[in-house]
């Protein structure tokens, strides 16, 4: 599984010993949770399904922040979802939840409406929902009413920074997180030293280790800050501190490293710390590329072969010339011959000509010595 299967509820369940440790925690690196009414409305997203429709439980489920589709499917066929306080193993089964108790565990589930946020993460703030150690997480720098079943997509390692996208749909987290999908990242990375083009070519042609061959899909320099490079690359699948570790062993330690794109969306000027929704534009772009929908199909461009607007009609080709042929009379039972078949024998005919005035005289010779 790239997400997790049970998501929703975890800042929710926490004691208040540990919100106060976490609170100060974030305190503790210069950043502050953003007022609830700082949080816009349209970082909301409902389902498709109006309210009184039946809806499959798996996708009751994902709606809710349980996790995606098919970790909600394993939940069902584990006997842990009822309705109607009947336990429902079969997977098609669909329910209304404005007019039936679906229960997880015996938990009511409440479905909620999608949300979707860029997150500008800061360094010393960790990805993952769960901590024993209580640091600052991702999901503490939003408001406490609205971080139940909020998680990250992909994940950036402590020391790193930009853009993470937070969200409560499990379904949309499982698909962009898989390698089938191939998201494009690109980070702004600071490294020591100014690495060679040949090393940097060799980025590009991958390396193996212990866990798998790493490779980025592009790297190129942005600018010099005394000893130091800075780069953009950019990768389609996210391996644990692959970029640091692809460095490290061409000798050029990451300094700092900062995502700057995810897909189709940009960091552009959010601070870090802060976050936005995502507008109702983002999350169709999303949704689009993890359903395999083209851009181009969707805005109407045409490929190169087809005519541009207001270009005017196509010229169609014009009509082939037959050859001329000579006025010659045709004789009953004899073909006539092609245009390059009579070219071909005319060509040949006066080869055969010259070479026999050629080789006459030294036939001559020949038989005049052999006498």
């Amino acid at each position: 599984m790239y997400a997790s299967a049970r998501v929703r509820g975890l800042g929710s369940h926490l004691d208040t010993e540990d919100r106060v440790s976490r609170t100060v925690a974030v305190q503790a690196l210069g950043l502050d949770r953003i007022d609830s009414s700082m949080t816009s409305s349209s970082g909301s997203y409902h389902d498709h399904e109006s309210e009184g429709t039946p809806v499959r439980l798996q996708k009751l489920l994902a709606s809710a922040g349980y996790g995606s589709r098919r970790a909600c499917e394993e939940l069902i066929s584990a006997g842990r979802v009822t309705i109607d306080d009947v336990v429902v193993r079969e997977l098609g089964t669909s329910a209304d939840p404005s007019c039936q108790k679906v229960r997880l565990d015996g938990e009511l589930i409440r479905p909620q409406p999608r949300r979707y946020f860029l997150l500008n993460k800061p360094k010393g703030v960790l990805c993952t929902n769960r901590d024993p150690d209580n640091r600052p997480r991702a999901v503490d720098l939003f408001p406490e009413e609205i971080q139940a079943g909020l998680f990250s997509v992909g994940r950036l390692d402590e020391n790193s920074e930009g853009l993470l996208l937070m969200t409560n749909d499990g379904d949309l987290a499982n698909r962009l997180a898989h390698p089938r999908y191939q998201v494009s990242r690109t980070y702004q990375v600071h490294v020591a030293g100014k690495p060679e083009s040949a090393a940097l070519d060799s980025l590009k042609q991958g390396m193996r280790f212990s866990d798998g061959f790493f490779r980025v899909d592009g790297i190129r320099r942005v600018g010099r800050k005394g000893n130091s490079t800075i780069l953009d690359v950019s990768l389609k699948h996210g391996q644990n501190r692959e970029i640091r570790r692809l460095f490290a062993r061409i000798g050029h330690k990451v300094m700092t490293l900062q995502r700057l794109r995810f897909g189709p969306l940009s960091l552009g000027n959010v601070k870090s710390g802060r976050y936005r929704p995502l507008t109702k534009a983002e999350i169709d772009q999303l949704q689009a590329f993890v359903s395999g929908r083209s851009s181009s199909k969707k805005s109407g461009t045409r490929s190169a072969k087809s005519p541009t607007v207001g270009s005017g009609p196509v010229a169609s080709r014009p009509p082939r010339k037959k050859a001329a042929r000579p006025d010659q009379p045709r004789v009953a039972g004899q073909k006539t011959p092609r245009s390059g078949e009579s070219q071909a024998k005319g060509r040949g005919a006066r080869k055969g000509t010259a070479q026999s005035q050629t080789k006459r005289p030294n036939h001559t010779k020949k038989r005049g010595r052999s006498r």
